[in-house]
């Protein structure tokens, strides 16, 4: 379900793009691909063993997955039987370097190919398998200026080696009988495996079965294409957002401001989404101005509302919201809160407003929940700031940036892996120490410059939720100020103060960063 969630998200986010799935070919790849075709993705990649970077575990190398051949007959022969072939893009790769390996590709099931070790090695790669150290001795895989001098590979040389394998594929292809590559995918009975069985007859080898991987399967779905011949139905014509992007067109075309009020349910997923990406289109990165386009929803919200919103959009929602809120936020600001008709004895900051993983990978902007939300918030942030009364286990997991302020209880593993960012918790009965994760991060005295921005932020906050916890922190912040704890990464801090110290030196910001990210 995670998985179709988020290739529904991706398509949300640019309705253009094919949103392709890599799996690793082993044995079982052809029900996880036949789950993904299910799930609606354009494309499924099926990845042999034998590729991978230059910088690949050992381990890697040598024991994870399988030949392509396999997983690519597994993979065609299981979306025949449940009549899903035609409706999905097949791709295929891992070390092809010949026209050969194409065309059988092609007739195991394969619809496109990929190539990157040969063109790698054709660019001048030689294969020293440094790529992570930064001292690749041919200049390909470096930031090092006087390494990168040393590349001596153009654009030409790949362009010709593919010229090759194209010309080899037509002279298989005509050897065969087909007039086209399409016309050849699916057709394994052209693959002929006596000579090779005969060579290797006194060998291990001449024993193997191939007749598994050569099997052509009698499908109840007769009617379907060996090929992709169709498109997935992603279901956007039926999205809120269409809606949405019919009432907000003026806004979008001339940064009018605009507000709207909707009723919102669970089956509205990934709303706001495809709403940015229209804003995306005509304004690019840097979005419309803040609240250009504000709509005020009341319901339960389905998952990831809010995904990828870009500048210029605010999306307050009046009742709950499951998973994903503001994945991947771009810039845009959500508010949500419980509804001005909850029953009698309800307490916000005691209950849960929406559900897991808030926050996940957002850039920039904000998000504002009044109420408990469940486990990983705002894992991966790398820019949003985000302000909750309490949350599960494994806040603020893997962060890179922005600020969170959490006002009321947290799960434990807090900060697991937290590498920047800033975190602030509202901690007066002293539980923060037993739950956070202090690998990276050390628990830090407040500055000035911190206690302005809580106090503005949470003003702002209380503002968007009339949260009564902002309110009485903010009726004596003086005292309520001690109770907050300040969760910093320690390589961050460093890296902060030399970028600090070279400002004031007038020395290079970047050298300094470096040798700071350095030791």
């Amino acid at each position: 379900e995670d998985l179709a969630q988020l290739i529904h998200d991706l398509k949300n986010a640019n309705p253009e793009a094919r949103i392709h799935v890599k799996l690793v070919s082993e044995i079982g790849v052809g029900t996880v691909a036949a789950g993904v075709s299910k799930a609606h993705a354009d494309v499924v990649l099926i990845s042999g063993y034998d590729g991978g970077t230059g910088a690949s575990p050992l381990t890697s190398l040598k024991h994870a997955g399988a030949p392509w051949e396999i997983g690519l007959a597994e993979t065609q022969q299981t979306l025949l039987l449940n009549g899903l072939r035609d409706r999905i893009v097949v791709q295929v790769d891992g070390q092809m370097k010949t026209g050969r390996d194409v065309v059988i590709a092609a007739l195991l099931g394969g619809e496109e190919f990929g190539f990157a070790t040969a063109p790698l090695v054709v660019s001048g790669c030689i294969m020293m398998r440094v790529c992570h150290l930064d001292t690749c001795p041919v200049g390909v895989a470096t930031q090092n200026p006087l390494l990168r001098e040393r590349f001596s590979g153009k654009p030409e040389f790949v362009e010709n080696f593919m010229y090759y394998i194209a010309e080899e594929v037509r002279e298989l292809l005509a050897r065969l009988g087909f007039r086209t590559l399409q016309e050849a995918v699916g057709h394994v009975e052209a693959l002929d495996t006596t000579k090779a069985l005969a060579h290797w007859k006194d060998s291990k080898a001449g024993k193997l079965d191939l007749s598994p991987i050569l099997e052509q399967p009698e499908s109840p779905f007769m009617n379907q294409d060996l090929y992709c011949s169709g498109r997935q139905d992603h279901g956007l014509d039926k999205a809120l957002d269409q809606a949405l992007i019919s009432e907000c067109r003026q806004a979008i075309d001339t940064s009018t401001p605009i507000s709207l009020s909707k009723s919102i349910s669970n089956v509205n997923r990934t709303v706001g989404t495809m709403l940015g990406h229209e804003v995306t289109k005509v304004h690019g990165v840097h979005g419309l101005p803040d609240d250009t386009i504000q709509i005020a929803f009341t319901g339960s919200a389905g998952n990831s509302f809010g995904a990828f919103v870009p500048s210029g959009i605010t999306l307050r929602l009046q009742g709950d919201a499951n998973d994903f809120v503001g994945k991947g936020l771009s810039g845009g600001r959500i508010v949500v809160r419980p509804t001005d008709t909850v029953p009698a004895g309800f307490v916000a900051e005691d209950n849960i407003i929406a559900g897991n993983v808030i926050g996940f990978g957002g850039t920039s902007g904000s998000i504002y929940l009044r109420g408990i939300v469940g486990e990983r918030f705002c894992v991966r942030n790398s820019g949003v700031t985000a302000v909750v009364e309490g949350v599960g286990d494994h806040a603020c997991e893997y962060m890179t940036g922005g600020r969170v302020i959490i006002l009321g209880a947290t799960g434990r593993n807090v900060a697991a892996g937290m590498s920047g960012g800033i975190a602030y918790f509202y901690d007066p009965d002293d539980k923060l120490v037993e739950n956070l994760n202090p690998e990276l991060v050390d628990v830090e005295q407040l500055g000035a410059d911190d206690l302005a921005f809580l106090e503005e932020t949470i003003a702002d906050y209380r503002k968007e939720t009339d949260s009564p916890v902002a309110a009485a922190i903010l009726a004596d912040f003086d005292a309520a100020k001690a109770h907050f704890r300040k969760v910093m990464p320690r390589d961050y801090k460093r890296v902060l103060l030399a970028i600090e110290a070279a400002e004031r030196d007038g020395r290079d910001v970047n050298d300094a960063i470096m040798e700071a990210a350095n030791g």
